[in-house]
């Protein structure tokens, strides 16, 4: 088995099997995304750390999540753009493996902080009084360095189930990074047991998590609802909206990839979805903050007019 495993040094990434000019004009449109994604989410970071107004518990976990979305984009964009441009598109396959433990940690991260985002809106809606006692600092760092080691820990899981399996041929994963599902698919061994440990780990940390954050909201509607003043529930409604849509967008992508149907999916059409969920969600989500919040808007604005 080990022979087998040494015998591939290296990964063909096929990524999108379209002709040179479009690859060329691909290249130009993802690496304006991947500049974007950079200094929006870089933006947030500089606002969050500079804005005394902004040292607060939601804004942590955002900067948090900032620094997850460039992260995730600098793991697999840079390889992706080098393959539009180089016919080769090889990888080697210690860098294969370390992209996908990358992916694994950031993704599982982004889902965890995502949770605590949720856990936030709802103790400072439902308990507004007890929120500075429940939230503190200290509570802060902790829910937040959970999220990063949880991330780290099962990424590290899938990636100690994946290394002795043996890769004997063929080279070509089909995807434009080395997904854990395209990767398996070219192991030469049975990989019944690997398969279930992803579908086992995306139903934990996206399954679970995602039914955690429809019940906090559900409190958190009835308790917007039992506000009085039309101003209040406005206001109330505005701190939740730009997490509900990035929410949105991330768990709805990463369910249909790996808990919707299964892997049977030979063409890889999902590699176009995951396209979005990995270049488009970290380069909105700042976006989404910026332009749906009222306090990240006026920090910017107070930065711009200093």
């Amino acid at each position: 088995m080990a022979e087998n495993q040494t015998s591939i040094t290296e990964f063909i990434l096929l990524g999108f099997s379209l002709g040179p000019q479009i690859q060329m004009l691909l290249f130009g449109i993802f690496s304006l995304f991947y500049l974007i994604t950079l200094l929006g989410n870089g933006a947030i970071l500089g606002l969050i750390s500079l804005d005394s107004r902004l040292h607060t518990p939601m804004y942590i976990f955002l900067s948090h999540l900032a620094l997850v979305d460039i992260a995730y984009a600098c793991n697999t964009v840079p390889q992706m753009l080098v393959n539009l441009l180089n016919p080769d598109k090889t990888i080697t396959f210690a860098g294969c493996i370390t992209q996908t433990f990358l992916f694994l940690t950031f993704a599982v991260t982004e889902c965890l902080l995502l949770v605590m985002m949720s856990y936030d809106r709802y103790v400072a809606i439902c308990h507004p009084l007890r929120y500075t006692g429940i939230m503190n600092w200290k509570v802060c760092i902790i829910l937040a360095m959970t999220s990063w080691i949880l991330g780290v820990f099962l990424a590290l899981v899938h990636v100690v189930l994946l290394l002795p399996l043996p890769f004997c041929g063929p080279q070509r994963v089909n995807h434009f990074f080395c997904e854990i599902i395209a990767v398996l698919r070219l192991a030469c061994a049975d990989t019944h047991i690997n398969e279930m440990m992803v579908l086992a780990g995306a139903v934990s940390v996206l399954v679970g998590p995602f039914s955690s954050i429809v019940v906090s909201y559900i409190c958190i509607l009835c308790a917007i609802l039992r506000i009085q003043s039309q101003e209040g529930q406005s206001k109330a409604f505005s701190t939740c909206s730009s997490h509900l849509c990035v929410v949105g967008l991330f768990y709805g992508t990463a369910i249909i990839m790996y808990v919707g149907p299964r892997y049977e999916n030979q063409k890889g059409e999902k590699k176009y979805l995951l396209l979005f969920h990995s270049l488009f969600n970290p380069m909105l989500n700042p976006l989404i903050y910026s332009l749906r919040n009222s306090e990240v808007k006026n920090a910017l604005k107070r930065m711009l007019q200093s």
